[in-house]
């Protein structure tokens, strides 16, 4: 289990308790829920989710990160779940207005690195609403390539290979 993480820009740590109203805080925002399953329940309710949480953690099913410049501000959060021998889901990604401005990539980047050298997974599944153009362009720059659609989703595979062949590119759109 990777319990942190880090490039020059930011860091990704485990979650704690303590980060719960934090975590719903940035789930009941509506600056950054639009495009999230609804919330329901206190910051009370997310503590216990995460007590439940850190017992899948533990078992390996499940790496719930916050995102955290370097002065120690979290701006946001990331998650791989459904962690199998080879494969992982990828989500739960928010980002606050108090990221750095190159939060996104380098979150990106951090957490697939968890995902694929860390833990050695060979694919990465996620999915994302229709509606989110935004996170839609960024995951196609990416390297995800489209595997499907419904009325609600659209979703995305990362391949291992994949994201060792674009790695590189990615980490010198973080130098330029």
């Amino acid at each position: 289990m990777v319990s942190e993480i880090a490039r020059p820009g930011l860091r990704l740590r485990l979650v704690t308790q303590e980060d719960a109203h934090f975590i719903h805080g940035l789930r009941t925002d509506p600056a950054y829920n639009q495009h999230l399953s609804p919330v329901t329940g206190t910051a009370e309710d997310q503590h216990a989710w995460i007590v439940a949480y850190k017992a899948r953690e533990a078992a390996g099913e499940e790496l719930y990160y916050i995102i955290e410049r370097f002065d120690g501000r979290p701006c946001g959060t990331v998650r791989l779940y459904g962690i199998t021998q080879e494969n992982f889901t990828w989500g739960s990604w928010i980002l606050n207005a108090d990221k750095s401005p190159k939060a996104a990539l380098e979150s990106a980047i951090l957490s697939f690195s968890v995902g694929f050298d860390e833990l050695g997974l060979k694919r990465a599944y996620i999915d994302v609403q229709t509606e989110n153009a935004k996170a839609i362009r960024f995951y196609r720059r990416f390297g995800m390539v489209e595997t499907g659609a419904d009325s609600q989703n659209l979703y995305f595979e990362l391949t291992r290979e994949r994201f060792l062949d674009m790695r590189a590119l990615l980490c010198n759109n973080l130098t330029a």
